[in-house]
This record gives C-alpha cells, structure tokens and sequence, in this order.
C-alpha cells in the first residue's frame, strides 16, 4: 500500500460541516491494545498513504486492558501526528464519557476530558467530538451547552452523538434549538449488514437532522470478514470467534453465501463486499474499521473504491432479513 496506485482520492462531507473525509474510517481501538505503538505506526502510515484521512478513537480506550488506564489509543495517535507533522491532514474523532478519571457528560466532566484529550493528542483542536454514551443523569442542555462552549472556545470543531437512542436524539435536538447551541453533525451506531436496527428510528433522525452516520462494529466483529465460519469457528477457542459465534446461525449462512456471490463478481474480499454494502447505505458518510497490522489495511481501504450495484446491494440486503 505504498504505491501511488494505492490512493483512493474520494472525499465526503460530514453533514453541515467543512470537514470532508475519507469513505472509510480506520478505527483507534486497537491502538495501544492489540497493537503496540509501532505496528500503530505502520498502520497509521500505510492508511495515511492509502487516501485515509478519518481517525476515530475515544478517550476510554483501552482502560479494558490490564495495565492501561485510559487515554493509550489517543496518546498514541498523538504521537504520529507529531512525528509525521501531519496534523492539519489528518481529521480526528474522539469522545468523552468512558474514560476512569473523566466518566459521565457533566459539564466540569466534558471540559475536563476534552483538555485530557487535547493534551494526549497534541493537538489544539478536536475535529469531531462525541458524547460516547447517553448519561441521563445529567440535563442535555448542559452536556450540549458544555460541548458548544467547546466550540466557541476552538478546542472542538464540531460535536457528535454515539450510542443514543432515537428519542434522546430528538430530545438533543430540541434542547439544542431551544437554547441557540450548536448542532450536532455526527451520530454514530451500532450498525452492519447483520445488525440493522439502526434502520428505524435513528435512521429517520439522521435524515432529518442531517446528521453524517459513521457506523461502528462495521464487520460484525469479524463475522462480516468472511474469516468465522463453521469449520473455522469450531477449531477457533479465540474470545473473537467466540464472539462471531453469535452469527452462524441459518441467517448468517445466507449472508455469507450472498457475500461470497457479490466478491467473486468483483474480485474482492469478502470483508470489502460488507464495507461497500454498509457505505452505500443512506446517511453512512464511512463505516468505522480497525486493523491490527498492515496487512488487514489493503481488504478495508479496497472498500472505499468498490460500488455494488442496486441488484447486489438488494440481495445483500434481502439475505440479511431475519
């Protein structure tokens, strides 16, 4: 992926935005957890190289890790825009709420994480900054008011929902109008081609709200890669084959044998098949996935390029219907 040939130059706009990104996210979970710093190095290069412009992280990740405390994956990211002096490149992602030391949406909490983050990234600014997960024991309008003095102050461009349901969305939104606050411009859900519940009501709220969508869990945790099935899942003890375990049923088959049809058709891999299918999607701006080495990158980036056409989407489409 180091050849000019590689570089995908395709930009979409992030709702009402300025911000124009890659069509495919590359996610900072991994980060300081599955990978270390210098394989987060090469992917960080090698999606850079690519075209990728899009990083997603939070300020939680990997607290889950033995030995982390928070904050690793952005530290990390931090430290390669500094090294590369690429910063004004490259758009960042991240969110508050779950980090040990800064958890909930308070506003002391919201302004206090965000400076942590700042700090961690090297950075002056947060270009896409989330509420990661609703905290309802805090009025929206001072999680929002927090958020847009953020803004006002340009330690955050622009501001974004994670994990909200389509009432708290409208609720958002109406506290946002009530009180003159600035507009969220991102909503990021569970979503794929085997989890869509996303189609109902937060679908109608992005649409209305023009809200970009950057679908998260993008590959089913793996499922949707083509790498978990019956043989390979029964020989696989692994806590993430265990975890796409959940999708082999009737349903799943019947997925991946549509999978397997679309990327024969187009020379692709099945998890570039599962990215296109989620990407061309209405309201999806990039689909949100990670790799933990440079050799999973070619597969995620290919899918930024691949256009499915209307009776292969529909098929997709129709053989994921439970």
């Amino acid at each position: 992926m180091t050849g000019a040939e590689s570089v995908i130059d395709v930009r979409s706009r992030i709702g009402d935005s300025e911000l124009e990104v890659f069509p495919l996210a590359l996610g900072g979970n991994v980060f300081g957890w599955t990978a270390d710093e210098d394989h987060s190095f090469d992917v960080l290069d090698a999606f850079s190289a690519a075209g990728g412009n899009l990083i997603d992280t939070a300020d939680g990740y990997s607290h889950w890790v033995s030995g982390n405390g928070g904050g690793e994956s952005e530290t990390i990211i931090g430290r390669w825009t500094a090294a590369r002096g690429n910063r004004d490149d490259i758009v960042i992602a991240t969110k508050v709420s779950t980090h040990p030391e800064f958890p909930g949406l308070s506003a002391d909490n919201v302004r206090a994480a965000a400076d942590a983050s700042l700090r961690r990234l090297q950075t002056d600014r947060i270009d896409l900054y989330y509420a990661h997960f609703d905290d309802a024991s805090v009025p929206l309008a001072e999680t929002i008011g927090a958020l847009s003095e953020l803004v006002d102050t340009g330690k955050v461009r622009y501001i974004a929902l994670s994990n909200y349901a389509p009432e708290r969305v409208d609720e958002w939104f109406r506290v946002t109008a009530e009180n003159g606050l600035r507009r969220a411009v991102a909503l990021q859900p569970h979503y794929n081609l085997v989890e869509r519940g996303f189609e109902g009501g937060l679908l109608e709220r992005a649409e209305r709200e023009n809200l970009a969508v950057f679908p998260y869990f993008s590959l089913a945790k793996g499922f949707l890669a083509g790498k978990y099935r019956d043989d390979a899942v029964a020989a696989d003890e692994s806590p993430r084959a265990g975890a796409a375990r959940e999708y082999l049923d009737e349903r799943g088959r019947r997925v991946l044998a549509a999978l397997d049809a679309v990327a024969v058709a187009h020379d692709a891999s099945v998890a570039s098949v599962s990215l296109a299918w989620l990407r061309q999607q209405r309201t999806v701006v990039a689909p949100i996935a990670s790799a933990r080495t440079v050799e999973q990158l070619p597969d995620l980036v290919a899918s930024a390029a691949l256009e499915l056409s209307a009776d292969e989407l529909a098929a997709l489409s129709t053989a994921s219907t439970a």
